[in-house]
């Protein structure tokens, strides 16, 4: 129903938990490279992700390739380098919704090519910000509480 894009994720417990997630809310996951650790199937399986299988994930080689193939009108990308609050964007069906790495963020010339289409999530000035996996599921809920009709013909 809807795309969750983590570009260069480098921390394997927020995509494992993203992955969950994503299985849940039946969302695709792409996973864009450079990868900070492994996501092979022997990798997956020692780490007891017992639902990776159930995933629908897409492995990207790099932000260009991603972005040269998607239809980046319907791409919302997730910074704290904005003050567009993700609950002031509507969310369609088939959107990506799209995460930096938990380290960098996402690259600051992406951000600038696509100014009108990024979010944030307010926080008060002691925060930097959020968990990624946290984040994820915030903006990924609200696309679905959105869409609530459409989730609930989709989950059927």
């Amino acid at each position: 129903m809807f795309n969750v894009v983590l570009f260069n994720p480098q921390i394997p417990p927020n995509t494992g938990n993203i992955g969950r997630l994503c299985v849940n809310a039946g969302a695709r996951l792409h996973i864009v490279k450079p990868i900070g650790f492994d996501i092979s199937e022997k990798a997956v399986k020692r780490a007891g992700l017992d639902y990776w299988d159930k995933l629908d994930l897409k492995v990207w080689e790099s932000v260009d390739e991603f972005l040269k193939n998607v239809d980046t009108s319907r791409c919302f990308f997730a910074t704290t380098k904005t003050k567009t609050p993700y609950f002031q964007k509507k969310f369609k069906p088939g959107d990506y919704l799209i995460f930096g790495s938990e380290t960098k963020g996402i690259d600051e010339k992406v951000l600038n090519e696509h100014k009108e289409n990024c979010i944030t999530i307010p926080m008060t000035r002691e925060g930097r910000s959020l968990n990624l996996a946290v984040s994820v599921g915030i903006v990924l809920y609200e696309a679905i509480r959105q869409n609530f009709d459409e989730f609930i013909d989709f989950s059927q």
